[in-house]
């Protein structure tokens, strides 16, 4: 049975106070019981509530228990449903087939002929419920039927705007024809594409590293951000952590816990470089800093003393690696790819600020109880009547989560519902669009269709003459468009981060703990610093080293997250030296039976100057 004194502990080590401290335990500890809670876990669906609220108080509050408890009551029902997935839900359709004495398992064979000719010989390609059982898999709903889905009311409402000119979506859909066409006569001029391409390729070995793969990836993060920190001339040279010193040192290692469980404050080990130094773990002691965040896998620097060799006590903690943002990185030829078809390059000055439009959404793509796949027909309608430079679509496409996967109720290959369902509604989309848009497909690790290994190979796609229009990336993935650097990443580090991470901060002063999270990636200048990362994910060492390194910050980075919908300016480094990033998780289009977000962003050249707004589909 969980005590107050645990719950409390577990709180602190999460960097939360405790407003009425008294009332606040007695109610957690109603709720362990209740909810079959330890208190780590406990604290854990805290942690996401609050991300969730987006608060940057990291004080809990008697008044916010009564939401919290809401929370769990959703999660706990969330968690029933993906149990029943496998119960029937009965609809008047099955009535219909009862009282008409149609048996159950023919009744996806019935083929009824359309009412109007036109409807057979011209389908709209954009209407959401217009495929149905063509490809041989059950929706379990039929074309008649009205879904949960098309009967929302709001649609493309602004949720959430930033930036110095608030875009504005429209409170509803306009299907004019004409409209439609002049749209389409107004389209962006095309913006170049490069993909920078340091992931995996597809078809590529996986799943066979060695653990000399997983020493040497970790040993070249070391000794790469040890020489940065030896090229910015700003610190001490480096010596061995782990050696007796009376005078002050300055090291370089990665943060580790001592045991199998979560990083606290007495279990925090600086692991130096076998290469470098004797590679020996030693007990780093912060008590001395007011303002630290660590997590393991984290390289940092740290200054400090440690008179008897067995102990580094930290008088300062540096998190950031001292590495410039602008200018390319040399790479080999192959490892660039330049999309443009005319092979035209950007070299005007005038172009160095270009204004790049996007339209962001991540996956799931279609709601829990069909496989129509309507949110995405009402994206690319809206796409159509807003046209971007630059469609990103972030997976999954194929959710493996979806409970028609899961169950196995479906009689086509995952890959053939990829194919009819996405790949043709987008090829459907660039062709009726032109040769001005563009569209970016990001794979997941939820994807049923593709490799479940991390990071993630693109997909493999072969869509003759518009090779050049829909590009996929790998997980994670950069590219440039009109000089805009933009990386992406579809696993959920910001929740991985969140429950490993422990942080201290000075009393009194507010902090965006889901800006502190994104910031993590940029300050490490990877898209996975976590290590080692969860169970649960497929890491290859041998593949990790180049796909999760990011060569230099990038302009826009692509979260995707089952936490709320946010757009953020982040800023790393102090003075003239310091650079923004403007960091995106557009929600997720779908979410059980209902609608998501998606994001419109237009870049101009620097985060100052761009807007962004998140819109409800």
């Amino acid at each position: 049975m969980a005590t107050n004194d645990e719950i409390k502990k577990e709180f602190i080590r999460s960097g939360f106070a405790l407003a009425e401290e008294d009332e606040i335990l007695e109610r957690c500890v109603t709720l362990c019981i209740n909810y079959s809670l330890t208190p780590s876990e406990l604290v854990s669906s805290w942690e996401i509530y609050h991300l969730n609220r987006q608060s940057i108080d990291q004080t809990v509050k008697n008044e916010e228990m009564d939401g919290f408890l809401l929370h769990l009551q959703n999660q706990q029902k969330e968690s029933l449903m993906k149990e029943e997935a496998g119960l029937h839900i009965y609809s008047n359709r099955d009535v219909d087939m009862l009282l008409d004495g149609i048996p159950e398992d023919t009744a996806d064979e019935i083929v009824t002929t359309p009412t109007n000719k036109s409807q057979l010989l011209h389908p709209d390609p954009f209407d959401s419920v217009s495929r149905s059982r063509d490809y041989g898999y059950s929706t379990g709903k039929t074309v008649g039927d009205v879904t949960p889905f098309g009967r929302r009311v709001e649609k493309f409402v602004v949720r959430f705007n930033i930036g110095d000119v608030a875009a504005q979506a429209e409170n509803g859909d306009n299907n004019d024809e004409d409209d439609m066409v002049i749209k389409k006569v107004q389209t962006r001029r095309r913006c170049s594409l490069k993909v920078i391409g340091l992931g995996p390729k597809p078809g590529c070995r996986f799943m066979y590293d060695r653990t000399e793969d997983r020493f040497s990836a970790l040993e070249k993060r070391i000794v790469r951000h040890a020489d940065a920190y030896a090229a910015s001339g700003l610190y001490e040279e480096q010596v061995d952590p782990a050696v007796a010193s009376q005078r002050s040192i300055f090291a370089v290692g990665m943060i580790c816990c001592d045991g199998e469980g979560k990083l606290n404050d007495k279990s925090i080990l600086l692991q130096s470089s076998a290469e470098r130094t004797s590679g020996q773990r030693v007990p780093l002691d912060l008590n001395r800093l007011n303002q630290f965040s660590i997590f393991p896998g984290q390289i940092v620097g740290i200054e400090g003393q440690n008179p008897s060799g067995h102990y580094l006590t930290a008088s300062k903690l540096l998190d950031t690696v001292p590495l410039p943002r602008t200018g390319d990185v040399v790479l080999p030829p192959a490892k660039k790819q330049n999309l443009d078809q005319e092979g035209s390059t950007l070299t005007d000055e005038s172009r160095e600020k270009s204004e790049v439009s996007f339209i962001i959404a991540s996956g799931p793509f279609t709601t829990l109880d069909n496989l129509l796949f309507e949110p995405l027909n009402e994206l690319l309608a809206h796409a159509k009547r807003k046209p971007p430079q630059l469609l990103v679509l972030l997976g999954p496409f194929v959710d493996s989560n979806h409970p028609e996967i899961e169950k196995g109720a479906v009689d086509a290959t995952f890959s053939e519902i990829f194919e009819m369902e996405v790949i043709r509604r987008v090829q459907e989309y660039v062709e009726f669009m032109g040769s001005e848009v563009r569209v970016v497909l990001v794979p997941s690790l939820r994807d049923a269709n593709h490799d479940i290994i991390f990071p993630q190979p693109p997909f493999d796609l072969h869509i003759p003459d518009l090779e050049h229009q829909i590009t996929s990336l790998s997980n994670p993935g950069t590219f440039e468009a009109n000089q805009v650097k933009v990386g992406c990443c579809t696993v959920e580090v910001l929740k991985h981060l969140s429950v490993e991470e422990i942080s201290r901060n000075p009393s009194g002063v507010p902090t965006d703990r889901l800006a502190k999270l994104a910031s993590h990636l940029l300050r490490q200048r990877s898209f996975y610093p976590l290590y080692p990362p969860p169970e649960s994910l497929p890491y290859d060492s041998s593949l990790a080293p180049q796909a999760l390194k990011m060569s230099a910050i990038p302009d826009i980075l692509l979260l995707p997250s089952d936490m709320k919908f946010f757009v953020k300016v982040l800023s790393i480094g102090e003075g003239a030296d310091t650079v923004k990033c403007v960091c995106v998780n557009p929600g997720r289009l779908s979410k059980g039976e209902g609608a998501g977000t998606f994001v419109e962003l237009t870049y101009k050249g620097d985060p100052e100057s761009m807007h962004a707004s998140v819109i409800s589909i």
